[in-house]
């Protein structure tokens, strides 16, 4: 069960909400990133590959069965344990379609379209080289904010961010150098039989399944970087909708999510994949590995959501990064990733602009800071959250705030 600590910050089972969030968005970033890659380019169970249209329009049906749950037990508490099931179901559904419940709309279609050019990126970008691609959206997020939370970024964390965007730009230049020796990548390719081997996602068309078709870099390098623009945008809008309302975090799930399955059938499973569907089956193609990753992104909706509630959006997707080194680890192991001398430059860089944004300006020690929950700030708070001098904090626990709606 959620808790608080001595200083009011949210815990669970001793240890800060922020902190668990984080490092479960973690560990769960670079899982989804490795699972979503291996599906899309492991041998065919069937005779074509599935639909990442379905998959992503189940990922969201997922989301919102969890959401819809927690609310619930969250409203039941509220009301009490004698209150009728039935009044708490109706009031519920009073809290989900508030009058303000429009806004969600908003950021579910740009989250829905996210999803849908992650699928594109990791089925043309090697794991390694999405993940490190991908922090792109810190730089979009850092400009989002100072766009529509009007926050001020010191000079670090802006030359942080310029850094951060030289890194990238030298993971994606042509590789010239190669760190792994010919004769280890002869021997490598000698055991190619019981490891994975780098193939295209597209795979219609194509008559054996050990042919090795190349990726389209260009397309991979195009859906992330819209992808990252997407994310920036739905991220920070997100937020300014948690904070400007008082309405519970997984009412707002609910909300987000039911939102997103209109996109997601319609624009996706109907429009595009529609008249393929009805011939080859809704779940044409889908395994174990599929469902894993439709399982393994639903989950990360989720940790979002609350790396949001309890931690900074910014600081959300800098934590992420941490994922590099997990995936590149991974991607040498499992997909015989060959390590050049730029991407070893680029993501070092990477990794280096992640610490210096993240290093504490020095002015105010980290544990003199006052916690104050997100729905009691505003679009005036700067970047750690907390509130301007003069302006409004309110005294009550993050706890009685997210069981509070109206």
């Amino acid at each position: 069960m959620v808790s608080e600590t001595l200083e009011g910050m949210p815990s669970f089972m001793g240890m800060s909400m922020k902190h668990l969030s984080l490092i479960t968005l973690t560990f769960q970033n670079s899982a989804l990133i490795l699972i979503m890659h291996y599906s899309r380019i492991m041998p065919k169970t069937s005779a074509n590959r599935y639909f990442t249209s379905t998959a992503v329009f189940l990922n969201e049906v997922l989301k919102l069965s969890v959401s819809i749950w927690v609310a619930y037990l969250e409203r039941r508490k509220a009301d009490g344990p004698k209150a009728p099931v039935a009044r708490s179901i109706k009031h519920l559904c009073g809290d989900v379609f508030r009058p303000d419940n429009w806004k969600l709309a908003i950021p579910a279609c740009l989250y829905t379209l996210q999803n849908t050019l992650q699928y594109v990126a990791v089925s043309n970008l090697d794991a390694a080289t999405f993940q490190v691609t991908y922090q792109l959206k810190i730089l979009t997020t850092a400009l989002f904010s100072v766009l529509m939370l009007h926050r001020n970024l010191t000079a670090k964390k802006w030359a942080s961010l310029i850094m951060l965007t030289v890194g990238i730009a030298i993971v994606q230049l042509p590789a010239a150098t190669k760190l792994v020796p010919d004769n280890a990548s002869e021997s490598s390719s000698m055991s190619s039989a019981s490891k994975l081997h780098r193939r295209s996602a597209t795979y219609e068309g194509i008559g054996e399944d050990t042919m090795e078709p190349e990726m389209n870099r260009a397309i991979g390098l195009i859906a992330v970087v819209v992808a990252c623009t997407i994310s920036g945008l739905a991220g920070v809008y997100f937020e300014k909708v948690l904070k400007g309302s008082n309405t519970t975090l997984w009412v707002r799930n609910v909300q987000l999510s039911f939102y997103s399955l209109f996109p997601a059938f319609f624009i996706g499973v109907v429009a595009k994949d529609g008249k393929e569907i009805l011939e080859r089956g809704f779940f044409d193609g889908y395994n174990n590995v599929v469902w894993s990753a439709i399982g393994c992104q639903a989950l990360g909706g989720i940790v979002v959501a609350l790396c949001v509630n309890y931690a900074d959006n910014i600081a959300k997707n800098f934590a992420t990064s941490i994922s590099i080194l997990l995936s590149f680890i991974a991607s040498i192991y499992f997909f015989d990733f060959e390590v050049t001398v730029g991407f070893m430059i680029g993501a070092g860089i990477v990794l280096f602009a992640t610490w210096l944004y993240a290093a504490p300006e020095g002015l105010i020690p980290k544990w003199k800071q006052e916690y104050i929950p997100l729905e009691q700030t505003d679009s005036k708070a700067d970047h750690d959250g907390r509130v301007h001098e003069g302006e409004e904090t309110a005294g009550k626990s993050s706890i009685d705030e997210l069981k509070r709606s109206d």
